[in-house]
């Protein structure tokens, strides 16, 4: 293992997207994701107090290989499972965890402060989307996003392919001479639309009229 992986717990930015790009980063660390018993990877739409009970109860078994690795990726996370989870982060024995989750700083002070934030570099998906959003009008982005924002049969919207708009348009503003300001409008949105009642649409439809206009390059 290399000194980037430091501690037990470590909290990744992103959605379930980010999975192949962390799974390529366990591989490389010298861990076996393949075939392996110890490997535990599940994503969820929220993870609740029965989930983190779940986890926890999974960390408290032996491991068959040496070691258990429990990879969660969750648009949402309760501050009750989060406070659940302490102790299993406080007394981790032979495992460690990787919560994947939108914006690891909006976590409670006291699950951060047990956890490590781990950089990822995505494996690109969607950059074409965010660069014809970043080059229209502000009218032009709003029907293009209008598709993420509409809710579904079931009235849920997709947070998975909202949260990977997200992140194509950070990469592709991350590329452009415009990052400041445009950042923060990202930050912004990805910390709070995956909070329990927060306003998605007013959110979304903000970034057409906030993110500076970046023609894309040729």
């Amino acid at each position: 293992m290399t000194a980037r992986l430091v501690g037990s717990a470590h909290l990744v930015a992103g959605s379930e997207a980010v999975l192949p790009a962390l799974m390529d980063f366990l591989e490389r660390e010298g861990f076996a994701v393949r075939a392996n018993p110890d490997l535990y990877v599940r994503s969820y739409k929220q993870f609740g107090v029965e989930e983190a009970r779940e986890i926890r109860a999974r960390a408290a078994a032996r491991a068959l290989t040496g070691r258990r690795i429990f990879v969660v990726a969750t648009p949402s996370m309760t501050n009750e499972a989060q406070n659940a989870l302490l102790k299993t982060l406080e007394e981790p024995g032979d495992s460690i965890f990787f919560l994947v989750v939108p914006s690891p700083h909006a976590l409670l002070a006291t699950i951060r402060s047990r956890a490590h934030i781990l950089a990822i570099a995505r494996r690109e998906s969607g950059g074409a989307h965010a660069s014809a959003f970043l080059s229209a009008s502000p009218e032009k982005r709003l029907a293009i996003i209008a598709p993420l924002i509409e809710k579904g049969d079931d009235d849920k919207r997709n947070m998975n392919d909202i949260l990977d708009f997200l992140d194509s348009l950070e990469r592709a503003i991350a590329a452009s001479e415009r990052v400041e300001s445009a950042m923060g409008a990202i930050y912004r949105a990805r910390r709070y639309i995956a909070d329990t009642g927060a306003l998605v649409k007013p959110l979304m439809e903000q970034l057409a009229f906030l993110l500076p206009v970046v023609k894309s390059r040729s």
